[in-house]
């Protein structure tokens, strides 16, 4: 992804020669390698701290994400609770209303 916006690799900086002038390296030439690397390093850097910036952002929707699950097994659990209750509810007050029928229609039958 980011390959294409570097220019040099680790191996082409080690095995870079510079021409010796009589006076020794070029620094024309040394200063535009120079120049170079710089521009490798800077991008390096914006690189890494968009990546940081990145990796922060997906750790807080990550946190947010797990208390959301965490919320919503909480929502399940008393929905369930809550529907067993109903239920329960609901078969003790048929068994009651039934109890009640018989009473009733018992004693009219008499």
């Amino acid at each position: 992804m980011y390959q294409n916006k570097i220019t040099l690799t680790p191996q082409e900086i080690l095995e870079k020669d510079f021409k010796i002038d009589t006076r020794g390296y070029r620094l024309k030439e040394v200063d535009q390698f120079l120049d170079v690397i710089i521009g490798d390093y800077e991008q390096f850097f914006a690189i890494i701290d968009s990546l940081e910036k990145e990796k922060a952002e997906l750790l807080r929707e990550i946190m947010s994400l797990k208390q959301d699950l965490r919320n919503a097994k909480m929502n399940v659990e008393i929905a369930r609770t809550t529907s067993d209750t109903a239920e329960i509810n609901n078969v003790d007050i048929l068994k009651r209303l039934s109890q009640l029928e018989k009473i009733v229609y018992g004693k009219d039958d008499m």
